[in-house]
C-alpha cells in the first residue's frame, strides 16, 4: 500500500489552508508552493517547507506541472494533493506524478481521462444504470444532414456540449432547426480553442432544471459510499454562488436509489478518492451531466450534515486505508448552506482586486468560515475571485437560513467590493426561502434588477 509523510499542496488560498489542516490532523508534513503574488498567503504559515514556483500568472506557476514536480523533489514530498481547479483534473499531470514515484491524491489517470471525456463518461454511466439525458452516444458527425436528423430525433431544444468541456465553455443551446448549423460550428470552434479538442455531442435541453450533486468517496479495497445530495442550483453563467445540503423537496428514497447507482459506478470503474456526480433534476427525473474527479468547492455542506471530514478521508484512502465507515453508517443531520463570497461587484460581477483593509468573520453556533483572508491582504487579479466560504448548519432549512442571515450581517470585508450584499438579498428572497429554485433563477433575478 502507498505510504507518505510529506504532502505537497499544489494549490493556493482557502483550499490549500483546508488541506494543510487535514494533514496536521493526521501527523503529515504539509509542503507549500506559491507564486510571486502569493508569498504572504496564510496557508504558508502552516507549511513545514515551501518554495516559490514562478511569477503571478497561473500559466507560469500553478498550471506548470514541471515546476510543481521540481518543487516536490526539492521539498522531499512523496505525495501531491491538487485541491480543486488548476491541475486537479489533469490526467497528464496525475500520470506525471505517479511516474515520478509520488502518490497522486485522487483517482487513477485512466479514470480521470474517462470521466474527463464527457462522451466516454456518458457511456459508462449508461452501462452502470445512471440516468442520462436523451442524446448522442458519441461525438456529432461532420455531415450536416446527419446532425439535423439527430437533433430532430432527440427533440428541440437541444444543447451542444464540448466532449472535453467544463465551466460552460463549448456549450450552446439551440431552440430551432434554423440555428443548428451555425451553433454547432461555433461550439466546435470554442471547444477547440478552450480544450484543444473540437469534438462536441448533443443532448436534450431541460428548460427549468435544478442542479443536484451526489458526493462519493471510495477506497482501494473496492468500497464506495455516497455521502448525501447537494443542491447547487443558484448559479450565474454556470458558476455556483450558493450550495446547500441536503437537496430539499426531493424524496430521500429517490436520492438513495441514485446514490447507490453512483457508488456502484465508482466500484465498477475502480475509482479511488473523493468525487462528485452532477445531475439535472426536472419533473421528478434525474439526468447525469458529468463527474468531477476531485474535491469540490462546496464539500463543506456535506461535511456539516454528515460529520465526515472528506479531506481527511481523501488522505487516508490515498494511503491505502479502507474507508472507516460503511453506507449504513452514513446519516444526514440537519441542513447546511454555503455562500461563496467573491471579490466581485455584487451587481455587475466586475472583478474587484485590491487590499482588504479590514476582515471581520462571523461566528456563533453552527457557523464555519473557510478562508485565507487577513487584514491588509491584497487580492490579486490573476486567480479565481473566491475570498471566503461562509457555511452554516441548522436543525432544519429554516434554521440554516436564519443563521446565514445573521452570519452575513456580521461579516465585513472592507476595501474592495464583494458579493456579500447579493447573498444577503438572496437570503431574504421569497423564491429562495421557499426552496427548489432552478438553475436560471439567479440570472432571472439579476435581469429584473438590471434590465
Amino acid at each position: 500500500m502507498p505510504e507518505f509523510r510529506r504532502v505537497l499542496i499544489a494549490n493556493r488560498g482557502e483550499i490549500a489552508l483546508r488541506i494543510a489542516r487535514a494533514c496536521r490532523l493526521l501527523g503529515l508534513e504539509a509542503m507549500g508552493v506559491y507564486s510571486e503574488a502569493d508569498a504572504n498567503l496564510a496557508h504558508l504559515r502552516l507549511m513545514a517547507r515551501s518554495v516559490c514556483i514562478g511569477p503571478a500568472p497561473a500559466s507560469a506557476s500553478y498550471l506548470d506541472s514541471s515546476r510543481i514536480l521540481r518543487a516536490a523533489k526539492l521539498l522531499g514530498a512523496d505525495a501531491i494533493h491538487p485541491g480543486y481547479g488548476f491541475l486537479s483534473e489533469n490526467a497528464n499531470f496525475a500520470e506525471a506524478v505517479t511516474d515520478a514515484g509520488l502518490v497522486f491524491i485522487g483517482p487513477a489517470p485512466s479514470v480521470m481521462r474517462e470521466m474527463g471525456d464527457k462522451i466516454a463518461a456518458r457511456r459508462h454511466m449508461t452501462r452502470s444504470g445512471v440516468p442520462c439525458l436523451p442524446g448522442t452516444e458519441g461525438a456529432l458527425p461532420e455531415n450536416r444532414s446527419e446532425v439535423e436528423t439527430i437533433a430532430a430525433q432527440i427533440g428541440y431544444p437541444v444543447i451542444i456540449k464540448a466532449a472535453a468541456g467544463g465551466g460552460g465553455r463549448g456549450m450552446r443551446v439551440v431552440s430551432e432547426p434554423a440555428a443548428l448549423d451555425v451553433t454547432v460550428e461555433g461550439a466546435r470552434e470554442e471547444a477547440r480553442r478552450a480544450f484543444g479538442n473540437p469534438a462536441v455531442y448533443m443532448e436534450h435541453f431541460l428548460c427549468h432544471p435544478r442542479h443536484i450533486e451526489i458526493q462519493i468517496i471510495a477506497d482501494t479495497h473496492g468500497n464506495a459510499v455516497w455521502l448525501g445530495a447537494r443542491d447547487c442550483s443558484v448559479q450565474r453563467r454556470h458558476q455556483k454562488l450558493l450550495e446547500e445540503a441536503p437537496a430539499s423537496d426531493i424524496s430521500p428514497s429517490v436520492i438513495a436509489q441514485l446514490g447507490e447507482r453512483c457508488a456502484a459506478a465508482c466500484r465498477d470503474m475502480g475509482y479511488v478518492g473523493a468525487g462528485t456526480f452532477e445531475f439535472l433534476y426536472e419533473n421528478g427525473s434525474f439526468f447525469f451531466i458529468e463527474m468531477n474527479t476531485r474535491l469540490q468547492v462546496e464539500h463543506p455542506v456535506t461535511e456539516m450534515t454528515t460529520g465526515i471530514d472528506i479531506v481527511e478521508t481523501q488522505l487516508r484512502v490515498s494511503m491505502g486505508e479502507p474507508l472507516p465507515f460503511t453506507q449504513t453508517d452514513i446519516r444526514t443531520d440537519g441542513h447546511a448552506i454555503e455562500c461563496r463570497i467573491t471579490a466581485e461587484n455584487p451587481d455587475s460581477f466586475a472583478p474587484s482586486p485590491g487590499v482588504v483593509s479590514q476582515w471581520t468573520p462571523p461566528g456563533g453556533p453552527g457557523v464555519r468560515v473557510d478562508t485565507h483572508l487577513y487584514d491588509n491582504y491584497r487580492v490579486p487579479a490573476h486567480y479565481d475571485s473566491l475570498l471566503a466560504k461562509i457555511i452554516v448548519h441548522g436543525h432544519n432549512r429554516e434554521d440554516a437560513l436564519a443563521r446565514m442571515r445573521a452570519a452575513l450581517s456580521e461579516t465585513r470585508i472592507d476595501g474592495i467590493s464583494t458579493t456579500i450584499p447579493l447573498h444577503a438579498r438572496l437570503m431574504n428572497h421569497p423564491a429562495l426561502i421557499k426552496g427548489g429554485v432552478d438553475v436560471h433563477y439567479l440570472e432571472r433575478l439579476l435581469e429584473l434588477k438590471n434590465p
